[in-house]
């Protein structure tokens, strides 16, 4: 070419969740049976949306000529007023329906936040990190996404102290990202922890976002969102339909503006990121649409506490089966769907070595590991693990960008059955 057409960036937009299944699909072929252990799809997964919720859906497509067509840009207006009444009374912190602005699933909402933001403003976010976060954000900043440490060894807690360090030592940062529940490691952060947040945000000068998808499958009920304790900080809160509908092909979230009137700076960020999606036109109609009918219906919230009871089930049994074997730690997830498995000294001192379930498998296998010389650990055995048992999971180091290896799976399976044969099979390992 002529010019060099490649973004700067390019080389940070990595998805490991799902460039994994291209390798997965290959042994397929190669006669293994895949458990698809790699991406959070409940329905995918065999979970299936009660019929209630989908009669809803129905009649608004039957009734509702409207929902085929545009809606406004910043999303319609009732659900707006439902969201920020709702969103008022959960956090006493006062949300005005003009400040909240739906997307194509969060993943659009991540793209236009990272985009435009000024090229030398900086976001530090969680590592473990959320790849569609860590991968948009270094692309913005045409280098590796910054990040604070996830402590393993203190159920997933944040380093505050890390947090502070790298905040004061590197002024390019102008926003502190949170995911919590955190995928992917379930931890739930406590009051204190987000309140730490809010003071250095404060202290320096910061906005802060937090990612709070999976707010309503966090297990024990006590949940904070950070809306409720960011007090005069101005604050960017994601939510949405996907997970815990659970509706993912709707492409449905939305973003929660607080304190725009606080900083200036921040009120023309936000406006540039409505006029970023006025370009677009709109989201999609039909699951705003029915979001106040489900969301406030009198079973929505049974339904949900069924999904945290077993999702919640699901991790004590990971946690109890994996931690059995010598080779694995796993700190119980507290939210989300999510488990995160780190690798213990016994697992390095072994160097673990998985043999191809059969020749085809062994060649495929080999060609990938050709691919990469220097490839992680942690993604060498998903890779191993893949051919040799089937068990299809994501590698914390390059999926994840995390400073600790191990690996990540879902507590979505619905047969238990099979969900406990995994791990029994992953902690036989060792």
């Amino acid at each position: 070419m002529r010019n060099n057409i490649v973004h700067p960036g390019a080389d940070e937009l990595v998805y490991e969740i799902r460039s994994i299944v291209e390798f997965a699909n290959k042994l397929q072929a190669a006669g293994l049976d895949i458990t698809w252990e790699n991406i959070g799809d409940p329905v995918n997964k065999g979970e299936q949306v009660p019929d209630w919720i989908r009669q809803y859906i129905s009649d608004e497509v039957i009734n509702n000529n409207h929902v085929l067509g545009y809606s406004p840009t910043k999303g319609l207006l009732k659900t707006r007023e439902f969201i920020a009444k709702t969103r008022s009374e959960e956090t006493f912190n006062n949300l005005d329906s003009d400040n909240i602005i739906f997307f194509n699933g969060l993943g659009d909402a991540i793209t236009k936040v990272y985009t435009w933001l000024n090229p030398i403003a900086r976001v530090i976010g969680p590592n473990p990190a959320y790849p569609t976060h860590s991968s948009i954000e270094g692309a913005h900043g045409r280098s590796q996404h910054l990040t604070y440490e996830l402590d393993p060894n203190n159920n997933w807690m944040p380093d505050m102290d890390d947090v502070r360090n790298k905040v004061n030592y590197n002024p390019s940062i102008s926003a502190i990202l949170i995911i919590n529940p955190d995928n992917p490691t379930g931890a739930v952060y406590p009051k204190e922890i987000l309140e730490e947040f809010v003071a250095i945000a404060r202290e320096f000068g910061l906005f802060l976002i937090a990612d709070e998808i999976y707010a309503n499958l966090a297990f024990d009920g006590d949940y904070v969102s950070l809306a409720s304790v960011a007090g005069d900080v101005p604050t960017m809160i994601m939510r949405g339909l996907s997970k815990e509908v659970p509706w993912p092909g709707s492409r449905c979230g939305w973003v929660e503006f607080y304190n725009t009137d606080k900083d200036v700076s921040f009120q023309r960020y936000a406006k540039s990121i409505e006029d970023a999606k006025m370009n677009e036109v709109c989201s999609t109609t039909l699951p705003q649409s029915v979001l106040p009918s489900i969301l406030s219906d009198d079973r929505y919230e049974p339904y949900l506490e069924q999904r945290r009871q077993k999702y919640s089930a699901r991790a004590a049994q990971a946690e109890e089966i994996l931690n059995s074997s010598k080779l694995f730690h796993v700190v119980k997830p507290k939210g989300a769907f999510y488990l995160s498995v780190t690798f213990t000294e016994e697992f390095y001192k072994n160097k673990l070595e998985l043999r191809p379930v059969n020749n085809e498998a062994s060649v495929i296998l080999d060609e990938e590991l050709a691919g990469e010389p220097n490839m992680p650990t942690d993604k060498k055995f998903c890779l191993q693990l893949l051919a040799s048992r089937g068990i299809c999971v994501v590698p914390l180091s390059s999926g994840f960008n995390s400073h600790v290896e191990g690996f990540r799976m879902t507590l979505l399976e619905e047969n238990e059955a099979e969900f406990v044969k995994t791990l029994e099979e992953l902690a036989s390992l060792g």
